[in-house]
């Protein structure tokens, strides 16, 4: 297939937020169309009315835009194939099912939702399963039992009705997937499913392919979920007598603890988010964690999502989209879940962080300063940033690595006390004070140099003293490199800070 034919969709259901397997599927559709040329869509599969969500579409749009991933066609930016949601759609897909029937590929059926549940409830007290499907097929009310006469008479008469695909009788179909290999599946075991519905719309399994041919997408790749559907979208192609696209089913996300695949009830009980954005259910008006609100970059989180499922074949683990883009490919995707580890996509956001420029980080922790009700100059807070990003996962654990920057101990951790002020301590500490109150030079090397020599001529423990002095200008045993922290706050502020201390811990008996 010449390269720039390769087309690639994502295709959600509006039904709700977008969960981070369903933005994984989307990234590595992007990804593959990117490294080989292709367009890569966005088509809304709204064909489900029942279980449509106000907002969800509008949310998946934001998540996408949020990560950075860019379609080359789609509902909201338009293309050659439009419309692309598929409730525009509803009126082409008639006339396709009515040509599967007029192939012998498919047929009315007459049975109500009450006779089948009948039917479901018998077979249950026998222990058994009811399938509509080849065998049950020949006693149901359909128009393969029913003459041609009564099947127009019933349909003239208004009488409800589905079309089911016929699934040929003990055929074996093999089919190729990009990621498992041959899939080898006997029709004995499929079931006749609805393809048009009696509300005049396309299940899913009609539209999607229907949608796909037209639009002529290359390349299937959607999640494991969908396996089960391949024998049947490749016997419609086959049916409609097109040409099938290359289908590649990605392994599950699997929850970090257990067996099964990642959902959001897990991400609640463990703390962590399962949904790139945040959330709120417009019925029960419950709110869900978002990636973006919890504080992550939208590269740490792409960055995260490519490794779980994709191996580059060495090890790296940083990667921009772009670099992603150029690496990617379906041969290096596993066969088996992927477990979600919630560490490691801190770790993720760790990377980005500490390579951001500290002015940019700086920007962004002055909003929190703000709610702290802390005024700081941009400069000063860069000089901040520089000193503990290091130690910080997300922007919003600054604070509890630098809020003594800002203001002084209001208190004093109390089991530093304990084991950090010591019988000496109070004419330690005074005597620094009166040392440092002598420096012009505050700069942290020039300052450290002056306090280590004076520590060595009176022989007192430099832990011992530096311990005390962090304990008093911090207000526990926490922060940076001493003397940078001194530096910072400066000279009037640390004499000032020591003159407090000394006061409130005092001479200890």
């Amino acid at each position: 297939m010449n390269q720039n034919k390769i087309r690639v969709r994502f295709a959600p259901s509006p039904t709700g937020p977008l969960h981070i397997g369903g933005v994984r599927t989307a990234l590595y559709n992007y990804l593959f169309a990117r490294n080989s040329g292709g367009k890569f869509i966005l088509r809304i599969e709204d064909t489900d009315q029942t279980r449509f969500v106000p907002g969800a579409e509008e949310y998946i749009i934001e998540s996408f835009k949020w990560c950075g991933i860019e379609f080359d066609e789609g509902v909201h930016i338009g293309g050659p194939f439009e419309p692309y949601r598929q409730s525009e759609r509803k009126d082409i897909y008639k006339a396709y099912a009515e040509q599967l029937i007029a192939s012998g590929n498919a047929y009315y059926a007459f049975d109500t939702p009450e006779e089948l549940d009948a039917l479901r409830l018998q077979y249950e007290a026998e222990k058994k399963t009811f399938v509509y499907n080849h065998e049950a097929r020949k006693f149901l009310k359909n128009a393969l039992v029913l003459s041609d006469a009564e099947t127009k008479k019933l349909i003239e008469s208004g009488a409800a009705y589905v079309i089911r695909f016929k699934n040929p009788e003990d055929e074996i179909i093999r089919m190729e997937d990009l990621i498992r290999g041959e899939v080898v599946v006997n029709t004995q075991v499929l079931d006749d499913k609805i393809l048009f519905k009696s509300d005049g719309m396309p299940t899913y399994h009609l539209a999607n392919v229907v949608d796909d041919h037209l639009m002529e997408i290359s390349h299937v790749i959607r999640g494991e979920e969908w396996l089960p559907s391949m024998p049947l979208h490749i016997l419609l192609y086959k049916a409609f007598g097109w040409e099938a696209p290359k289908f590649a089913h990605l392994p599950l996300l699997l929850k970090p603890d257990g067996k099964g695949k990642l959902s959001k009830r897990d991400g609640d009980r463990m703390g962590f988010p399962v949904f790139p954005l945040q959330w709120q259910d417009p019925k029960s008006g419950e709110t869900s964690h978002g990636y973006r609100e919890d504080g992550y970059f939208p590269d740490a989180f792409v960055n995260m999502l490519a490794l779980l499922g994709w191996n580059p074949g060495d090890e790296r683990e940083i990667f921009s989209l772009e670099e992603l883009a150029k690496a990617f490919t379906i041969e290096r995707v596993g066969k088996s879940g992927s477990r979600f580890d919630p560490e490691k996509a801190k770790w993720f956001n760790h990377q980005y962080l500490v390579k951001k420029e500290d002015a940019e980080l700086a920007q962004l922790y002055i909003p929190f300063l703000i709610e702290k009700g802390i005024s700081a100059d941009l400069d000063y807070v860069t000089q901040v940033v520089k000193l503990v990003k290091e130690r910080a996962h997300f922007v919003y654990e600054f604070w509890e690595q630098s809020d003594f920057f800002f203001r002084a101990p209001e208190v004093f951790d109390e089991q530093a006390v304990k084991k950090r002020w010591k019988q000496d301590s109070y004419d330690q500490i005074a005597e620094l004070k009166e040392l440092l109150s002598g420096i012009e030079n505050f700069s942290s090397e020039n300052t450290e140099e002056i306090v280590k020599k004076w520590l060595e001529e009176k022989g007192y423990g430099m832990g011992a003293v530096l311990n005390a002095f962090r304990l008093i200008i911090v207000g526990g045993l926490r922060g940076p490199h001493m003397f940078d922290i001194i530096s910072l706050i400066g000279q009037e502020e640390t004499l000032r800070r020591l003159e407090i201390g000394l006061h409130e811990l005092g001479k200890k008996e």
